[in-house]
């Protein structure tokens, strides 16, 4: 199943707050990067990030984009504060 574009949207509004933040539609999906550093994506109408031992803090549950991919983390913070320094956090490990 395809991502739909109204729920890429509201992701991009929670990560309003994250400067250089693009898409790329690949295959039915949205790949997510920020100044040109892929962090994660939308698949299937979900928000999901690279795994990142930088992230443990926010116990976000493992899931699985599509069949042979490596599992990621799949996010459910609402905050765009919170979504900023997550993203953060994800691109410099710390």
């Amino acid at each position: 199943m395809a991502s739909t574009k109204d729920y890429l949207d509201y992701v991009l509004d929670l990560l309003r707050e994250v400067p250089g933040v693009h898409y790329r539609k690949m295959m039915g999906e949205y790949l997510l990067y920020r100044d040109n550093v892929l962090f994660g994506g939308v698949y299937d109408d979900r928000f999901l990030v690279k795994d990142s031992v930088a992230l443990e803090e926010y116990g976000f549950r493992k899931q699985i984009p599509y069949p042979g991919a490596k599992p990621m983390l799949l996010v459910d913070l609402e905050d765009a504060g919170e979504m900023k320094n997550l993203v953060e956090k994800l691109i410099t490990g710390k």
